[in-house]
């Protein structure tokens, strides 16, 4: 991954929220299979995430270890209705969260992203997982959500898309 990776967040949301937009509305509704979501959830959740790590990246900043709740991702999704949510306002919500989430990753100073930490829950809340044992540094923390949110991109893709779209997004 590029090593300005609020730089990589930025760029990547920026190409995937233009071809995002484009879909059509009754598409991204649409379950690939049941039991799995459609792309209208995918997007929701990633709000989710967004909204959960952000308080997780700044709290980061005031104390020494990186322990956080975790969230039920399933409920969560249900509840919020984002399959009968509209497409365009889903995808402003996750670009703009997403935009200010790059923003917070380049003012946290080096200092603070790359200190050890050895307290630390991301053996159970980490996309990658880092067993508990193993010191880790919010930097890691940051760039593994940005590897989260290209997973669900390509979710998106390969589900939805003809051509890879959101993969081009992602380079």
């Amino acid at each position: 991954m590029n090593t300005d990776y609020g730089a990589d967040l930025r760029a990547t949301v920026g190409r995937a929220a233009s071809a995002l937009r484009v879909m059509p509305e009754a598409d991204v509704r649409k379950r690939p299979a049941p039991g799995k979501w459609c792309a209208a959830e995918i997007i929701g959740h990633l709000i989710d995430s967004a909204s959960n790590n952000h308080q997780r990246f700044v709290r980061a900043m005031f104390r020494s270890d990186l322990r956080f709740d975790g969230y039920a991702q399933d409920p969560w999704v249900d509840v919020q209705h984002y399959r009968e949510a509209p497409w365009t306002e889903l995808v402003t919500l996750w670009e703009a969260f997403n935009l200010h989430l790059a923003r917070l990753m380049r003012a946290t100073p080096a200092s603070v992203r790359t200190a050890s930490r050895s307290d630390h829950n991301l053996d159970q809340i980490g996309w990658e997982p880092v067993p508990a044992e193993e010191p880790v540094t919010l930097e890691y923390f940051m760039r593994d959500y940005i590897g989260h949110l290209k997973h669900h991109l390509r979710q998106i893709d390969t589900t939805l898309c003809d051509e890879p779209t959101l993969q081009r997004a992602m380079r």
